[in-house]
């Protein structure tokens, strides 16, 4: 959603960088491209003015004069700001003293509320709580039967006493649900609330209603973060007429201008809490403004690709797959292992997302965007296709067999090769990785390649010089080594001739080669 805004302030970016010192027509060129790409994202005109007069403050301040590198300071200020116009610091939701927690979803018809109610009770549930939905919303056509698919799919409690469809008080059924969860030992009660097209008293009456009958401990707004400039106005309009805690955004997910998201914690002085960034009842996280404002900036979200790992995989299984890789260069690392790492990375979420949070692939966007997410089924296929045996030791695996796997997992007999061979590839450089060796190809590095051993075999082979063994070629390598050497002693401190400084000097030829 922001990738507009993202590659125009990694342009603006670009510019700044090595200047050793900026000048305030540098400042104020800077703060006049981010303005434009703040109002170009739909970020409210009041946000983006308060925005540009902090950064133009600091960046004009001792701040970034005196700073060391005075870019690298101005996009820290401008991530600084980011996270003040977010919100600051992570919102965490209150919980009641004595059980339920009752949490009321309010916004629009269309925002998501509903979908959104079944991925917070399954978000919940994670956390280790038993959330109730509550249908309140007897408006809209089969909207009660919605919610009771969605409970099934999140494995959450429903309390739906009413058919909905026009039938039934939302009032009652708000009240009643909090006995009902008592009774049923429910610790968190999700209400559920109807929405309209449009802002109007019928609806502000009806959430103000169910607002006064549950004493919600939160009542969060639920906003279509593809929504424009209104969002801010609807906004104000349900902080003013219901009252809200948070804000949760949906279909972060979409391609439109997301910036009025952006402007809602400034305006109603409310934070984001929750954001939706997907189809899937699993496409839903705590919203970090500081994680956000660094995606924006290009600087990846490290942390939750680390929380995402750490609920997915286990801490056994990646012990048990780090001692197969580190034992015996890394052979008891079979295509079942493979398969299974595979299959866990894929639980993680799409691909696509997960390398977007690694810092600096905001440049490598268009390969991201076009990485083939059915990829990863068609290597699980390939290895489905082989027997017990062929998983174990895929050194067995010769034409014949190819030609069978590729017919069973419907590929070319070359796609079947090339799987084969990336995975003794991959399965060498990890075996090195584990054993310390770092990344291969980066020797004198700690942990990123070369262990002792290949530094010490690269220092073995500096020691001497090789000698050609051609006499006549030999005779001329000595040769030029004692006119290099009698160079040098006439020479001053850097073996360059005495003299006029610089004259007929040549770089050696390494140096050439090291230049391009």
């Amino acid at each position: 959603m922001f990738d507009t805004l993202s590659d125009r302030l990694a342009a603006t970016f670009k510019n700044l960088r090595g200047k050793g010192r900026l000048s305030e027509a540098d400042i104020d060129a800077t703060a006049r491209e981010i303005r434009i790409a703040l109002l170009e994202a739909d970020v409210a005109l009041p946000v983006v003015r308060a925005f540009i007069k902090q950064v133009k403050e600091r960046a004009l301040g001792l701040e970034v004069s005196q700073a060391l590198n005075p870019a690298q300071q101005v996009i820290k200020i401008v991530n600084e700001e980011l996270i003040g116009i977010l919100g600051g610091e992570t919102r965490r939701l209150r919980f009641a003293k004595n059980p339920p927690t009752v949490i009321m979803l309010a916004g629009l018809q269309g925002a998501g509320k509903t979908t959104l109610a079944g991925k917070l009770g399954k978000w919940l549930q994670g956390q280790g709580h038993a959330p109730l939905l509550v249908a309140c919303d007897l408006q809209r056509p089969n909207a009660v039967n919605q919610l009771a698919v969605v409970a099934e799919r999140a494995g959450v409690g429903i309390y739906a006493p009413e058919p909905g469809n026009g039938v039934g008080d939302p009032v009652q059924v708000a009240k009643d649900s909090v006995e009902y969860a008592k009774t049923k030992q429910y610790d968190v009660v999700i209400v559920d609330t109807a929405g309209r097209l449009g802002i109007d008293q019928e609806l502000m009456q009806q959430a103000a209603d169910i607002r006064d009958a549950v004493s919600p401990d939160e009542v969060l707004f639920v906003v279509d973060a593809m929504i424009g400039q209104d969002a801010v106005n609807t906004a104000e309009a349900f902080r003013d007429g219901v009252g809200f805690d948070g804000v949760v955004l949906s279909k972060l997910d979409g391609d439109a201008r997301g910036g009025a998201a952006l402007s809602i914690a400034h305006v109603t002085g409310r934070q984001i809490m929750f954001a939706s960034n997907g189809e899937k009842l699993d496409d839903f996280d705590a919203f970090h403004p500081d994680r956000m404002a660094s995606r924006i900036l290009g600087m990846g979200d490290v942390l939750s690709l680390i929380e995402k790992a750490e609920q997915t995989f286990s801490q056994e299984e990646a012990a048990k797959m780090a001692s197969k890789l580190a034992s015996s260069k890394g052979k008891d690392f079979t295509l079942d292992d493979f398969l299974a790492q595979m299959e866990q990375v894929r639980k993680m979420g799409s691909i696509s997302k997960l390398l977007g949070m690694l810092p600096g692939m905001a440049q490598m966007k268009e390969q991201i965007n076009n990485i083939d997410e059915r990829d990863v089924d068609r290597t699980a296929a390939i290895i489905k296709s082989m027997t017990p045996g062929e998983r174990q030791d895929p050194t067995i695996i010769n034409g014949s067999r190819r030609a069978r796997i590729a017919r069973g997992s419907g590929v070319d007999v070359s796609a079947v090769k090339s799987l084969v061979e990336r995975f003794f590839e991959a399965r060498k450089m990890m075996s090195r990785m584990a054993q310390g060796g770092g990344m291969p190809g980066m020797p004198g590095i700690p942990g990123m390649g070369g262990g002792p051993g290949r530094q010490k075999k690269q220092q073995k082979q500096a020691k001497g010089k090789r000698k050609s063994g051609n006499p006549m070629k030999r005779k001329a390598e000595e040769a030029a080594e004692a006119a290099r050497r009698e160079q040098a002693q006439q020479g001053g401190a850097f073996g360059l001739p005495n003299g006029e400084p610089g004259k007929d000097f040549e770089l050696p030829d390494e140096f050439k080669k090291f230049m391009g």
